[in-house]
């Protein structure tokens, strides 16, 4: 009975997300169907013209559809045509500042996708003493930047997300030096949120201890950083059971011989 129900939940692992993932496409395909389909003419669809209905053909037409929007409004007359439509927006007391607000998000999210939540670190957080995974948005500009760092430090804005949904959470405001920036990346983070901590970072993707502190007595000898600067921190972040802190590595440094 313990090899056939070892069985069972090895085929179970094997197949959950494989079942799951099927799920959740076939399920968003119907939805976009769902919603676009209805707006076709009924001849212009191949449920017309045959016995079976074939899915997936409303979001065919989406993608389409949006990818010549993205075409008209890069050109002058689809410029136009928007901004003809911005102006009508923007003369209703409450559609205005709903569309202005998704405009902005979209336009910041879509825009700076290539630093935006690409990189995740670690903060004390409740108190000290207690590290919590965050998702690093941006960095904060304006007022925000200037009343959390009043010694012009550059300041972070972090996503916190809680376990196991990370769809909701909470925005903080940082100094970037109580930010530990890690190594891994925010498909590993995620996981490692959404796990509890049951699925962490690949192991070979982490940085020995001893080679950070190599890291650490050449850059001392150097003279170029202190034992809590960023080295410290990828050290501290490539530990999946414990974090190293700055004396315990500065003592792996002293003891290792000089580079």
């Amino acid at each position: 009975m313990t090899r056939l129900r070892n069985y069972f939940f090895t085929g179970f692992i094997a197949l959950a997300p494989l079942a799951i993932t099927a799920w959740l496409t076939w399920s968003f395909v119907q939805w976009v169907d769902s919603w676009v389909k209805p707006y076709i003419p009924a001849r212009y669809t191949p449920d017309f013209y045959l016995p079976f209905s074939i899915p997936g053909f409303g979001l065919l037409v989406a993608l389409v559809l949006i990818t010549l929007v993205g075409f008209m409004t890069a050109n002058l007359i689809g410029s136009t045509i928007v901004g003809w439509g911005e102006h009508i927006l923007g003369r209703m007391p409450l559609v205005r500042t709903l569309y202005a607000a998704l405009k902005q998000i979209f336009e910041t999210v879509l825009a700076d996708r290539s630093t935006t939540f690409q990189t995740a670190g670690l903060i004390e957080y409740p108190r000290k003493g207690i590290w919590c995974i965050v998702f690093i948005a941006t960095t904060a500009k304006g007022e925000i930047a200037s009343i959390v760092s009043e010694t012009g430090e550059e300041v972070l804005a972090v996503f916190l997300p809680p376990t196991p949904n990370p769809t909701s959470g909470f925005l903080l405001y940082l100094p970037r030096s109580e930010v530990r920036v890690l190594d891994m990346s925010m498909e590993e983070a995620a996981k490692l949120v959404i796990s509890s901590g049951l699925v962490g970072p690949e192991q070979g993707s982490r940085m020995p201890v001893s080679d950070a502190a190599r890291q650490v007595t050449a850059r001392l000898q150097q003279g170029e950083t202190d034992p809590s600067s960023d080295t410290l921190a990828s050290a501290g972040a490539q530990q999946p059971d414990r974090l190293v802190a700055a004396e315990e590595v500065e003592q792996r440094a002293q003891r290792l011989p000089p580079l």
